[in-house]
């Protein structure tokens, strides 16, 4: 399984599930959990049904039974960090599977769906026969996440919903989307018409461009919802607005812009915090944003690469944009150069620039001063927001972007060329390995408790992403590596066994028809216990 629990205890026998075994609950609140549980065993596993019985828990004697309830639950820590709903919910579950039947409990109508989802994982590698065991569970971060851009490529909803599909599977609660940047703006503003008339047309690289209306929005956060999953969305700002600038040019101020070897220059926007209209503009985005996303306590307001923006201007910008945020009810999460401004100590700050990347790019010939100026501010950053008492979001490039082009051969030599062609070059390109080999708290410099993190979030980006296949060419198998550091209490991660676990979701992948990238690090030819 994956993530792998906390707990998992051995016995003797099985469990056969077949077509006439009841599965049950206890609780009317657990109903909707049972009826997805189903619904996605089905998806995964279509060769194997279960009956929904009407009869209570006293009723059925054997089958899978579901409820509430804490026995054992207190033997796992409780999880560390800030949920992106803002709510104090316990995640922990147990399944325990018998010769007479399965039991999943949970102290949450959420911490059922943990369980029920880890039964869906046996499931889908065992078949009907299901080995008699204990499984006491729960996460150890709060905000298990994936930061998603679907700017730079454009993702319709159905793509969304795959990968909140894949969110779910291995246990991350949230999908952040990245909504705005130079090359789109993806969401409807009412008062402000032009951003979809023109800040939503293309994407990177001349693929075709669109947005997300309010309805379909409100769809993906229903069906996010259903799976336990929040959507945070990201307001990119006062940097990375050149999808604003076409919309309203009068707002944004062009900055003098950088040369490129290939002759084309690299131009910079960005919105003045001394321009009162810039301010009328940020409220009514950001009166706009806020209900297409009911279920999130965060808005995220970028706040990175301001290119040619004086540091003041910056912090100014940032500090003025919080306020805002939080005047509106909302809390504050940024990328981590909103520590440079005057911030509030509950505001996340989103740590991405990893150390070992600032060295390896900054060392470089071809790259141009102005980044590595940025890159040498950047190693201050976590340090203030430690120093202010604030807690990190872990997206370390090095371990967590998913950007980065695959380093093994694929088993599959047709996906050769896809590995040459995806991924962001500017980084060293990563095995799947790198992504297991490190620790949260371990690897983040200054960073010594689980206490001091609200969480975990990997990254997709998709200056490459061509397609849909392009974009699960990159998330699989990388996003279960996530997925395992953020929940797992297990630390350090073995790689061989965790590679053996990898090649048994497999199959799940083939069934639900996802891209993945056969890495020749694993041992894909592995068999179903069925």
């Amino acid at each position: 399984m994956i993530p792998s629990p906390t707990s998992i205890t051995p016995d003797q026998g099985t469990f056969t599930l077949t077509p006439e075994t009841p599965i049950t609950t206890g609780s009317p609140e657990l109903t909707t959990v049972v009826t997805q549980f189903l619904a996605d065993t089905q998806l995964d596993s279509p060769h194997v049904h279960l009956t929904v019985s009407s009869e209570g828990l006293d009723g059925v004697p054997a089958g899978v039974r579901v409820m509430f309830g804490s026995e054992g639950l207190a033997d796992v820590p409780a999880a560390a960090g800030i949920r992106a709903d803002g709510a104090e919910v316990d995640e922990r579950y147990g399944v325990e599977v018998r010769a007479d039947g399965i039991r999943v409990w949970g102290a949450s109508a959420e911490g059922v769906y943990r369980g029920l989802t880890t039964l869906r994982q046996l499931i889908a590698v065992h078949g009907q026969d299901i080995p008699c065991q204990r499984i006491v569970d729960g996460p150890r971060f709060a905000w298990r996440g994936l930061s998603f851009d679907v700017v730079r490529t454009f993702h319709p909803p159905e793509t969304v919903r795959r990968v909140i599909d894949m969110c779910a599977l291995y246990k991350l609660n949230v999908l952040h989307l990245h909504l705005t940047d130079d090359q789109g703006w993806r969401f409807e503003v009412a008062s402000r018409p032009e951003l979809i008339k023109f800040g939503s047309l293309g994407a990177m690289a001349d693929r075709p461009g669109g947005y997300y209306t309010p309805l379909e929005l409100a769809e993906l956060n229903r069906y996010a919802e259903e799976r336990f999953v929040t959507l945070v969305p990201e307001i990119d700002f006062p940097g990375h607005t050149g999808a604003a600038s076409r919309a309203y040019p009068e707002l944004t101020t062009e900055l003098p812009g950088i040369p490129l070897p290939n002759g084309a220059t690299l131009e910079f926007h960005s919105l003045d915090p001394a321009d009162p209209e810039v301010w009328t503009f940020v409220e009514d985005v950001v009166d706009a944003v806020i209900p297409q996303f009911p279920r999130s306590a965060y808005l995220h307001i970028g706040g990175d690469e301001a290119w040619g923006m004086s540091d003041d201007a910056h912090a100014a910008f940032v500090q003025r944009a919080a306020e805002l945020v939080r005047d509106k009810g909302k809390r504050v999460v940024g990328w981590q150069e909103i520590a440079r401004a005057d911030v509030d100590q509950a505001d996340l700050t989103q740590y991405w620039l990893d150390i070992q990347d600032i060295d390896a790019i900054s060392e470089r010939p071809e790259v141009p001063e102005f980044l590595i100026e940025h890159l040498a501010k950047a190693r201050h950053d976590v340090p203030k927001a430690l120093e202010r008492g604030g807690k990190l979001l872990v997206s370390a490039t090095t371990y967590l972007y998913f950007d980065r082009p695959h380093a093994a051969p694929s088993t599959d030599p047709e996906q050769e060329e896809t590995r040459a062609r995806v991924g962001l070059r500017a980084y060293p390109p990563a095995t799947i390995q790198d992504g297991i080999d490190w620790d949260p708290v371990g690897n983040t410099p200054g960073v010594t408790s689980d206490d001091q993190l609200a969480g975990v979030e990997a990254a997709v980006w998709c200056e490459t992403v061509t397609s849909r296949d392009d974009l699960e060419f990159l998330l699989l198998p990388r996003l279960p590596g996530a997925a395992e550091k953020a929940w797992s209490h297990t630390t350090p991660t073995n790689w061989p066994t965790y590679a053996a676990a990898l090649a048994r979701q497999a199959p799940i992948w083939r069934t639900r028809g996802w891209t993945w990238f056969q890495s020749s690090e694993v041992d894909w030819d592995v068999q179903k216990d069925w």
